[in-house]
């Protein structure tokens, strides 16, 4: 069945308050996703997001960042009060992390101290959350009391989570624990209830997983055995990718890499419940840097750069065995961008995943590449492009004169819009799915890439204006997949 999709993340919402919500404009969103007969709303990760400001670098691996609890819907809940909200509607369209964490938190705590703790469904989310909310509503408490500080910079006794000073800070940082409990609750139920209400109007969710979870994270923190770490929770080797033709230098990412031999051991556990609350959250699950469970790449804790990496062998096949064993068959999609070798190639075909494709890889002048499209079989997921590329506007402006002239030939552009027509050429492929960035239907600039890969600084921010989604827009994103056999089954 032949189906498309739209990525935009969460964070790229309009809102009044700085940054998308699962408010009113998710809402808005789901309908403007039924009204042009998509299938499918592609997100990045939802996780809490640290220094960097970056959805792959967060404080937990389980939980949802604050940041997208909607205020307007605890009003209705009688939790807030519209004069507590600090409007910023009339600010420019990108988000200000800065500020929205400076404001956001102090808004929270007004509505936390209204909350009623007897709520049963509140009691039933403790329950059912328990194998991770208290570690890491303790660890944002401390960093909280720590000014903010890595965990690593904490006094040793927490550090090294002595067990006394563990129960003493349970007991000494109570309520600010119980107010994590309660950003938790909010985040997840309202998460839920937009999740239902698009299942209900035939929209589902694909969600992202990293691979990999901050150093700085309540996940390493209470589970450093799972990780290469030495006696004093030092990581060992971090991860990153070698240098290739786009970084002669290649990519330090600096998260701690895992301990397989140890998690195999435990038959994955700690995996099967990252695997068995994502595919909860989303009805679809991308799973980043596919190609680091075959083999990943080591660089010494320390360095610099990436060039002194090696390579080491990862569990392949036996954490896929254990996921399908305990939780049954997953609807995931590996993304198996990069250095694809054939030991990658057959874990694919192994586990029967799709693999991902991008138009933006595809040509090449000099040789046929892996993603020009009349080489794609049906299993796989094409784009034009993703978060860390650029958007297809802009990379029209930078291909070379000679790439150019055969993308252009080969999709077959005559006239008007050279995005448009990258466009349709995706969703023409004989691929299952298609999910296009909302960023290209809206024929967008630079000022619109999401994310330049290691670099900090303007990543993230961008988002949508308030009723930039026209009739014009709506009427191309319809007819474009009515063209081409991709309208959701009702």
């Amino acid at each position: 069945m032949r189906k498309a999709g739209i990525l935009l993340h969460i964070s790229s919402l309009p809102s009044k308050y700085g940054i998308g919500t699962f408010g009113k404009e998710a809402y808005k969103f789901v309908d403007f996703l039924e009204s042009t007969n998509q299938t499918y709303w592609q997100i990045l990760p939802l996780g809490p997001t640290s220094y960097g400001d970056s959805p792959y670098q967060t404080f937990s691996a389980f939980a949802i960042n604050p940041y997208f609890i909607d205020l307007d819907i605890l009003v209705t809940e009688g939790l807030l009060k519209r004069s507590e909200i600090i409007d910023s509607s009339d600010e420019v369209a990108k988000v200000n992390f800065e500020k929205v964490y400076l404001e956001r938190f102090i808004v929270l705590k007004k509505a936390y101290k209204r909350f009623d703790k007897s709520n049963p469904d509140y009691i039933t989310f403790l329950t059912n959350e328990a194998y991770w909310l208290p570690d890491y509503a303790l660890f944002m408490a401390i960093k909280e009391t720590e000014g903010g500080r890595s965990w690593d910079q904490w006094p040793k006794s927490l550090r090294l989570r002595d067990k006394s000073a563990i129960e003493n800070a349970y007991i000494e940082l109570q309520d600010q624990v119980e107010f994590q409990y309660f950003l938790q609750y909010e985040a997840y139920k309202q998460w839920f209830k937009l999740k239902t209400y698009a299942n209900q109007k035939g929209i589902e969710f694909i969600g992202d997983m990293p691979i990999y979870v901050a150093y700085d994270s309540s996940d390493v923190w209470t589970k450093s055995h799972y990780f290469q770490l030495d006696e004093n929770k030092t990581p060992l080797l971090v991860a990153g990718v070698p240098p290739d033709n786009f970084s002669a230098d290649g990519q330090l990412w600096g998260n701690p890499l895992y301990n397989w031999d140890l998690l195999e051991k435990d038959y994955f556990a700690w995996w099967i419940d990252r695997v068995r609350s994502n595919t909860h959250m989303f009805d679809m699950l991308r799973i980043d840097h596919f190609i680091g469970f075959v083999n990943y790449f080591g660089i010494p804790f320390g360095d610099k750069t990436a060039r002194n990496g090696k390579w080491h062998k990862g569990p392949s096949a036996k954490l896929f065995d254990a996921i399908k064993w305990q939780l049954g068959p997953k609807r995931i999609i590996a993304e198996d961008l990069g250095a694809i070798t054939d030991e990658v190639r057959a874990l694919l075909s192994y586990t029967g995943f799709p693999g991902m494709k991008l138009l933006q890889f595809a040509f090449d002048s000099r040789e046929e590449s892996d993603y020009i499209p009349h080489l794609y079989h049906k299993n796989v997921i094409v784009y034009t492009g993703t978060h860390d590329n650029e958007t297809t506007y802009e990379w029209f402006k930078k291909l070379p004169t000679s790439d150019l002239n055969y993308c252009l030939d080969y999709i077959n552009h005559q006239k008007g819009s050279k995005t448009d027509s990258l466009i349709k050429a995706t969703l023409a492929t004989i691929a299952d799915t298609a999910i296009i960035p909302i960023q290209d239907y809206l024929n967008l600039g630079s000022e619109a890439r999401m994310n330049i890969p290691s670099t900090l600084g303007n990543n993230w921010v961008w988002r949508l204006k308030t009723d930039e989604l026209d009739r014009m827009v709506k009427f191309k994103i319809k007819r474009f997949t009515k063209l081409y056999g991709r309208n959701r089954v009702k």
